[in-house]
């Protein structure tokens, strides 16, 4: 057997009976023990606890909230960049329709212009025909009364009989010669026959 339960056995305890004082301290203790753990450690437990779930409920809400923001700002981004390109293909559009426009307008100012140019050379064409024939009707009609004196042997000094003269060799000219007026005329040697007609030798 062992010491202790020969020394217990001698005092005449019962080893499985446990000592009150033994038990009244222990109960004491675990009591005091109970009471710190209560009164201090478990506050400071729950409290620690209850700011990790407001710190984690609150990350969550900011989290929330911060996916809810890039949310409305990737609609907005969205919404932004498809107003961008309808704005761009309405820029577009309408630099087409300048451009058609512009192109129009420069084309009627073009046809214009040449229109304008065209009806300015045909009149300084006309006014320079007219001039000419005017010049040549002198000049032929000079020419044909100094060669009708020579050859009837008289003067034509009359303007009525010269005027008369040179109409008449005009008019005889152009029947003969219906383009007369839109080929040059050659000044040379030009002679008036005995009948009136003209030749050129």
């Amino acid at each position: 057997m062992n010491r202790l339960q020969i020394l217990a056995a001698e005092e005449g305890a019962n080893p499985l009976i446990p000592n009150v004082w033994e038990i009244v301290v222990t109960l004491l203790g675990f009591a005091l023990l109970l009471y710190i753990l209560i009164k201090f450690v478990v506050p400071a437990f729950e409290k620690t606890y209850a700011e990790r779930t407001a710190a984690i409920e609150g990350g969550i809400e900011k989290a929330e909230k911060a996916q809810e923001e890039a949310n409305a700002a990737l609609a907005e981004y969205r919404q932004q960049l498809e107003d961008a390109r309808g704005e761009a293909n309405r820029i577009r559009e309408e630099a087409r329709a300048d451009g058609a426009k512009i192109l129009a307008d420069l084309k009627a100012r073009a046809a214009a212009e040449s229109a304008r140019i065209t009806e300015q050379a045909h009149t300084q064409i006309e006014a320079e025909r007219a001039s000419a024939v005017a010049s040549l009707r002198s000049e032929v009609g000079t020419l044909a009364t100094t060669l009708a004196g020579r050859i009837v042997g008289e003067a034509l000094d009359d303007d009525e009989r010269s005027r008369r003269v040179v109409d008449r060799f005009l008019s005889d000219l152009e029947n003969a010669d219906g383009d007369a007026a839109r080929t040059p005329v050659r000044t040379g040697a030009t002679a008036v026959d005995a009948d009136g007609s003209t030749g050129n030798r």
